[in-house]
């Protein structure tokens, strides 16, 4: 019974909580393909959340045929004129079409539907970030503080730097900083970066150049990051603690704002790796999600539902990679033919979606690594 016990709080406690978060971000990414496609005037065959065998289905009056699948690790929309789930067109099959039926295609389709039926997918995606965000921001608003040093750390960056309690930041690097998390955004992901810090300092502008510390921290979950740090500190008193509230209109805004500030963290992300500043360890895989998404749902349904935001920006960005099979991939062979005026030939084509699913395997490979390490560890 123990056994039964911990495979139940396993399956309910991380897999049900992923299964959520993952379902609602495939969903909307392949519905952006679905209602573009389908106002575009190409004929939808499926609609799968999920790989492999279908789980269960129903076909609407358009004839398209909507199902769940076993695999929940993703999910596709198969156009008409498609040889497969990832959009490699039927060439064969398209030319012993007529007219009518190659119009209602998606290789048939225009240069301009087709693009934009492929995009829609990421797009859709940031539009539920945004939704996700908005909705928050007008429910529950934020908590700010001001910009102001009430405390130095010791031994800490703001200590060498020169620092003192009191001090107003006015930008970093010339941004304007008008919170005190505006300023916690800014140095976390940049340690060991040199940093013009301007502050307030007796009612006059001081410059002051600092590099942050890279620094280890663990959340109340045991996960840990290496953020930088320039060990400052503001309280109450000095911060005015307060609830920041936004109309219908603003929460948008702020909604726009985060989506954003995920787009920069991801691609600041990636830089770093590239040049060597950071190592690639925080790229994880579905078992990561699992882990956050189980994390997640003990703080709440709110919590859960922020973080298929943050998946949702993830796997939108994911998509737009210029890689064979993926969105991104896609629009790449688009832009190509737009200059070229005719498609890639079908050899051209078959070579790169190999590489594409190589590429694809091998991330996905190296992702689940990240993450088994992590649990190991």
């Amino acid at each position: 019974m123990e056994f039964i016990g911990s495979i139940w709080g396993f399956l309910t406690g991380y897999i049900l909580p992923f299964l959520i978060v993952l379902t609602i971000v495939v969903f909307f990414h392949e519905l952006g393909h679905y209602l573009v496609g389908r106002w575009s005037g190409i004929r939808v065959l499926t609609f799968s959340v999920g790989f492999g065998p279908e789980v269960i289905g129903f076909n609407d009056s358009h004839g398209t045929r909507w199902k769940l699948s076993a695999i929940p690790l993703g999910g596709y929309v198969k156009f008409f004129g498609d040889e497969n789930a990832a959009s490699v067109p039927d060439t064969s099959a398209v030319e012993t079409m007529s007219q009518a039926d190659r119009a209602q295609s998606f290789p048939g389709a225009a240069l301009w539907k087709r693009a934009l039926t492929v995009a829609a997918g990421p797009i859709a995606n940031f539009i539920l970030a945004i939704a996700i965000f908005a909705t928050a921001f007008a429910i529950n608003g934020r908590m700010i503080a001001d910009p102001v040093v009430s405390q130095i750390q010791p031994a800490s960056a703001a200590e060498a730097a020169g620092l003192v309690p009191g001090d107003v930041f006015v930008a970093i690097d010339g941004i304007p900083t008008r919170t005190f998390e505006d300023v916690r955004r800014y140095v976390a992901p940049r340690p060991e970066v040199p940093l013009i810090i301007t502050v307030e300092r007796d009612g006059k502008p001081l410059d002051i150049e600092l590099t942050p510390i890279r620094t280890e921290i663990e959340d109340k979950f045991g996960n840990k990051m290496e953020i930088g740090q320039i060990g400052v500190i503001t309280d109450e008193a000095s911060g005015r603690f307060r609830t920041e509230t936004y109309t219908p209109i603003e929460a948008i805004g702020q909604g726009a704002k985060e989506s954003w500030f995920i787009v920069e963290r991801t691609f600041g992300y990636i830089g770093n790796i590239i040049t060597g500043q950071e190592k690639a360890d925080q790229l994880g895989g579905p078992i990561r999600v699992a882990k956050f998404s189980g994390q997640m749902a003990t703080l709440g349904w709110t919590a859960l539902i922020q973080l298929a935001a943050v998946l949702s920006v993830s796997i939108g960005l994911l998509n737009l990679m210029p890689v064979p099979m993926l969105d991104g991939g896609h629009l790449v062979f688009y832009a190509i033919e737009a200059i070229i005026g005719r498609p890639l030939g079908e050899a051209t084509m078959e070579w790169a979606f190999r590489i594409g699913l190589t590429a694809v395997l091998s991330l996905m490979l190296f992702a689940t690594w990240n993450d088994v390490t992590m649990l190991m560890g």
